[in-house]
């Protein structure tokens, strides 16, 4: 099996190492960080064990790797059309996964082919320098599946092949549905963490809580209105898992756009909440705790 990762962060490394063990993998990333994983390797830590992982790594995609069984993205959603440009000729027709943030990367992916995998993760990536990241937290199993809809082998052998890997992962037919409800998760915990400069546990204040339920009725308001279904059908249903069951396990993991910010980067703030505002005007309804986030990410992006 040869897999190859483009637009390799934290996550997408991460996952290269972890796949490593069982397919013959290529990352595609920034030059501090290929010419790192050249040197020594990847040095893991965290939840996902420690070890220093080596596989072939490089700032660009060799002709030896233009042909391969999946190509996983793992950019931020901010990067996603630049990189589906730059490697067009590789993945026109092929099986392309999104492990990303956010909404409308599948769609970006799918004006390049027709073989689009939508994959959802809920774990806590930090760097700890060149080639090397921390595995903090986990919320739930990787989830896999046809994009919009379905299921079908190629979606199956790549579920295998991470829980191979040691990654909990399933398939599911309805991975639009399980996109949005990591987009919950996202919207409601990411931008006020790093606005806030605190881990995820500390959201459960009252006062930080009656931000994250404003932020995620709003958002339930929007998924009505686009016509998906979730696994918990109210607002209410869902703050109730956040709070007891999410939230604890991801309470010491500082938001990845606190990350951003931290390097002067920019986030993917309009792949969140910026999306959930601009669908609700798009559907004649209110989002004011989400534009109001939107616009305070943005101003910090500013600084």
């Amino acid at each position: 099996m040869k897999i190859v990762v483009l637009g390799a962060g934290a996550v997408g490394l991460t996952i290269a190492a972890k796949l490593s063990r069982v397919a013959d993998v290529h990352a595609v990333a920034r030059a501090r960080h290929a010419d790192a994983v050249r040197e020594r390797g990847l040095f893991l830590t965290g939840i996902w064990g420690e070890g220093t992982y080596r596989f072939s790594c490089s700032e660009d995609l060799p002709p030896a790797w233009r042909a391969a069984d999946y190509f996983i993205i793992t950019a931020k959603s901010t990067d996603t059309d630049a990189v589906c440009r730059q490697f067009a000729d590789a993945i026109r027709g092929q099986e392309v996964v999104s492990l990303q943030n956010g909404i409308g990367n599948e769609e970006v992916i799918g004006r390049f082919t027709d073989r689009v995998i939508g994959a959802m993760i809920i774990t806590g990536f930090e760097w700890r320098g060149d080639a090397a990241v921390h595995v903090s937290v986990e919320a739930a199993p990787m989830r896999l599946g046809r994009f919009p809809s379905g299921t079908d082998e190629a979606v199956v052998r790549l579920a295998s092949l991470f829980s191979e890997a040691g990654i909990r992962a399933e398939a599911t037919g309805a991975i639009r549905s399980d996109l949005w409800s990591k987009t919950l998760y996202n919207c409601a915990l990411n931008p006020l963490g790093a606005i806030m400069n605190v881990p995820y546990g500390a959201l459960a204040d009252p006062h930080a809580w009656a931000v994250v339920t404003g932020i995620v009725r709003e958002a339930y308001l929007v998924v009505e209105a686009e016509g998906i279904a979730l696994p918990r059908a109210t607002p209410e249903a869902y703050l109730e898992y956040l709070r007891t069951v999410q939230l604890p396990a991801t309470a010491a993991h500082h938001s990845s756009m606190l990350q951003d910010l931290a390097r002067g980067q920019k986030t993917e703030i309009e792949f969140m909440n910026g999306a959930v505002a601009a669908l609700a005007r798009r559907h004649g309804l209110d989002a004011p705790y989400n534009a109001c986030i939107a616009e305070l990410i943005r101003f910090r992006e500013r600084l």
